[in-house]
């Protein structure tokens, strides 16, 4: 298989491991995307790159993982998509234009 770019967005929570993750992305020469964003070169599929991070997120039981690659589209291999920060900001910013 041929090298293929993948974008890595993590979220280990509070007491998550990051030490072990970035060691991970550190092997794998990663570069950092913003917060919490990696993207790094890889021959590794999907489903290999998830068997090889099962070891590394051990410690980080609320660990979510999201991949992005060219050709594949985005996919959660840890966790799940959870409710936006944002959820209802413009709800309360429409009512706070027409109270005023």
């Amino acid at each position: 298989m041929a090298k293929q770019r993948v974008w890595l967005s993590y979220d280990l929570g509070l007491r998550g491991d990051y030490e072990s993750l970035y060691e991970w992305l550190d092997e794998r020469s990663a570069e950092e995307c913003g917060d919490s964003i990696a993207t790094f070169l890889t021959t590794q599929t999907r489903d290999e790159l998830q068997d090889s991070l099962v070891d590394v997120l051990e410690g980080s039981p609320k660990a979510r993982i999201y991949i992005i690659t060219k050709d594949g589209g985005g996919t959660f291999i840890f966790g799940k998509r959870k409710a936006a920060p944002w959820t209802g900001s413009f709800q309360s910013a429409v009512a706070s234009a027409l109270d005023q």
